[in-house]
């Protein structure tokens, strides 16, 4: 009797197949890759394919899945949790991307299956988070074809190294540096286990490779300082190196090991590169130690800034401070966006600059000259003994924040009115004096939080549609100055894993946390949490604005399915000429796609894990599919899964 039931299950199901009308793909159209980290040289993140449309994204399957099996979750005794953000970048027909543990790997596009893999068998000693968000390639024009490393992928290591390696088949280029390996801690000088790295995928122009390098922040005042170089595509010789020091500084004279200043904002994010007008865009991080500048003595010229290199020289050609004397980790920490902006009936070419304070900054690349008004408004005043504010910070007109500027006690937010009773305390006993409140003895708000508004995921121009998108967070971060007797009557042994950063050498160690209810865990501050946007290039008005992400994999069930919409996001989005946009981002577990005319969610798929990852997007042949590509794997620093899933969708 099993049986035939069995059997008309099965009949039934493959009856109800058999109704289901047939996808519609559109025939012909383009085929595109995606060489580059962000899609493009200049960061755009916008693909023309046109196969998967706003009609059609709905049948999206996936189409192959790979797993690299590097994963921590915490359990190993150094405590580390992997946080995969690689977007893969296509040659020819081939992804290759980085993992948590920096192997290189190389996949069919099509099919998902291994070509080679390499491991450089990065140190971990230190590091507080394994991460590497992509690598780079290289064509080597005067090798012929065939030729051993006649294309070239290039990878940072979190111990500081730079390699290249045959895209062919990852061998180490025996020609580049010392068999295959630059060490970027050469003229560094003294640094410290997991202090100095790369998380971001080097720049190419021409034929130089350009790094800059992650620096732990807030550990010292004389933290590895924030040079940033270029490199011989073929012998890996140094080409140049800029030392962002101050303008008319004496020239540093060295020492023994060191070639250059300590204590210089570092440059740990994305580049962008125009090779029309020969320029490298530096967005720079904060100098060492973030919350107190008192003994920086103006080394911070550059800090939080966007930094335009001459690519041959390394001279700078012109630079945009987004804040002065940032005091509160506000780097510009996304890529550089290019765009071509009218003004004045003339196409200017420009670049939008995302910030942590929500900030959007359109500028001229040719001279960093404002192409919407930035002024300089007043900021709260009164820092601790020894600080020195700026009176102003530069606040553009247009387009308006992303980010709200203020937190009140009576904004306080709460699930249950003792949630929110604890929140409206936590505020009112803390200055919260709007965006820019100094750090304090007593406490502040930081709000904009430490980590965004925007985040390294940056953001994608359409310009067909002549819309800028991106995703920001809005979590407020409580941060406190301690006294060093009282921070080391506390912490004899040395700072906890988290909440306190020494700041070494300077009057004050920090507490820094996410100002949460210790009750339920929830933010203090008025969801959403996390939006997209989208941002008229045109004009700077905002077409739209939706909440991003649910707390569900936050929440349990069922209060998930209640709570607001809006969530903490990490990662960045993609456009596509067929008019959508597809994000991760989010701690629940899903890649999206929004039409990107509306804001309309039109089509969510479930993952593995949550994906702080950008995604990418490619189409190798016209009777071929286009494929979707994200990482999921979570991320060490915020509440999800640790996972290794690189993940293809396409159209059945």
């Amino acid at each position: 009797m099993q049986y035939p039931a069995r059997t008309s299950v099965l009949a039934f199901a493959l009856a109800a197949l058999a109704c289901k009308p047939a996808v519609e793909v559109p025939a012909g159209g383009p085929i595109a890759g995606w060489p580059e980290y962000g899609g493009t040289p200049g960061g755009t993140r916008h693909s023309p394919l046109t196969q998967i449309t706003p009609e059609n994204v709905g049948a999206l399957e996936v189409a192959w899945i790979h797993h690299s099996g590097d994963i921590e979750d915490g359990s190993h005794a150094m405590g580390l949790h992997s946080s995969y953000q690689a977007t893969p970048i296509l040659v020819g027909d081939t992804l290759y991307f980085c993992t948590p543990f920096n192997r290189v790997i190389a996949l069919d596009a099509e099919s998902g299956a291994e070509r080679w893999s390499y491991d450089p068998h990065a140190s971990r000693e230190g590091v507080y988070n394994l991460n590497c968000r992509g690598v780079s390639s290289w064509v080597d024009s005067r090798a012929p074809e065939g030729a051993a490393c006649r294309t070239r992928i290039f990878t940072g290591t979190l111990d500081a190294r730079l390699i290249a390696l045959d895209a062919q088949t990852g061998a180490p280029c025996a020609d580049f540096g010392g068999a295959g390996t630059v060490d970027l801690r050469e003229g560094i000088g003294d640094t410290k286990p997991g202090e100095y790295g790369m998380t971001s995928p080097p720049a190419v122009l021409g034929d130089r490779v350009i790094t800059g390098a992650l620096v732990l922040d807030n550990r010292r005042t004389d933290a590895p300082g924030g040079v940033v170089r270029a490199w011989d595509a073929r012998t890996g010789a140094l080409a140049w190196a800029w030392d962002p020091v101050p303008p008319g500084s004496p020239a540093f004279p060295g020492e023994p090991g060191r070639t250059y200043r300590r204590g210089t904002a570092n440059a740990w994010t994305a580049f962008s590169v125009d090779a029309v007008f020969g320029l490298v865009y530096v967005p720079t991080g904060n100098t060492s130690p973030d919350y107190y500048g008192g003994q920086r003595d103006g080394l911070d010229f550059y800090s939080s800034s966007i930094v335009a290199l001459d690519g041959r020289t390394g001279e700078v050609r012109w630079h945009f401070r987004t804040v002065h004397h940032d005091l509160w980790d506000y780097d510009a920490p996304s890529q550089p966006v290019f765009l071509d902006f009218m003004k004045d009936g003339a196409k200017v070419p420009a670049l939008i600059q995302a910030t942590k304070m929500g900030h959007l900054f359109f500028l001229d690349r040719r001279s960093g000259e404002p192409l919407f008004p930035v002024e300089e408004r007043a900021v709260p005043q009164g820092g601790v003994p020894g600080e020195t504010l700026s009176p102003t910070q530069p606040f553009p007109r247009k387009p308006a924040p992303l980010h709200p500027a203020t937190l009140t006690p009576d904004d306080a937010f709460g699930f249950t009115p003792w949630d929110r009773a604890e929140c409206r305390e936590l505020i009112a006993a803390a200055r919260s004096e709007g965006i820019f409140t100094p750090p304090s003895l007593q406490g502040s708000i930081q709000f904009p939080g430490m980590v965004g508004g925007a985040n390294w995921g940056s953001g994608s121009v359409d310009a067909e549609r002549g819309v800028f998108i991106i995703n920001t967070t809005r979590l407020a971060t409580y941060i406190r100055l301690v006294p060093r007797a009282e921070y080391e009557k506390q912490f004899p042994d040395g700072p906890p894993k988290l909440g306190f950063e020494p700041q070494e050498g300077t009057p004050y160690a920090l507490e820094r946390r996410f100002l949460l209810s210790s009750s339920l865990g929830a933010p203090c501050n008025p969801p959403p949490w996390g939006v997209l946007t989208a941002i008229d290039v045109a004009t700077g008005e905002k077409r739209w604005e939706v909440p991003l992400g649910t707390t569900r994999d936050l929440a349990p069930f069922p209060v998930w399915l209640f709570a607001p919409k809006g969530v903490p996001n990490i990662g960045g989005p993609i456009t596509t000429a067929s008019g959508l946009t597809f994000i991760g981002a989010t701690t629940d577990r899903y890649l999206r796609a929004f039409r990107t005319e509306t804001g309309e969610e039109l089509w969510r798929a479930r993952l593995p894990t949550s994906a702080h990852a950008t995604p990418m997007t490619y189409r190798l042949r016209e009777d071929g599919r286009q494929y979707v590509v994200v990482a999921a794997g979570g991320h060490g620093l915020i509440p999800s899964i640790p996972g290794d899933s690189l993940i293809a969708y396409a159209l059945p």
